[in-house]
């Protein structure tokens, strides 16, 4: 499917890009690659092929879901200007 300069400048309009005029013969030609490339894609017989969501069927590593870190809580909130039932306490800024 070949894309024409009106093609081209009617796309760019509904996607509301600006574009040189200058440029639209070769956005035109690039569009139309695009959309052969396509077709040839479509060309291909797919029946019977499962979809895959990776090429080599790969399965994420999994690891267990424990803590690996110490409470540090008390430690940070001690050198804090103010803190309340460990929340830390800043002033207001916006109103």
């Amino acid at each position: 499917m070949a894309l024409d300069a009106n093609a081209v400048a009617k796309i760019a309009h509904l996607a509301r890009l600006g574009i040189n005029p200058e440029d639209v013969p070769e956005y035109a030609r690039n569009l139309s690659a695009i959309l052969a490339f396509v077709e040839q894609l479509n060309a291909v017989d797919t029946t019977g092929v499962i979809p895959l969501a990776h090429p080599l069927d790969a399965t994420q590593r999994l690891r267990p879901d424990a803590v690996t870190e110490t409470n540090d809580r008390d430690n940070f909130q001690s050198v804090a200007p103010q803190t309340e039932d460990g929340l830390y306490l800043v002033p207001q800024v916006i109103e």
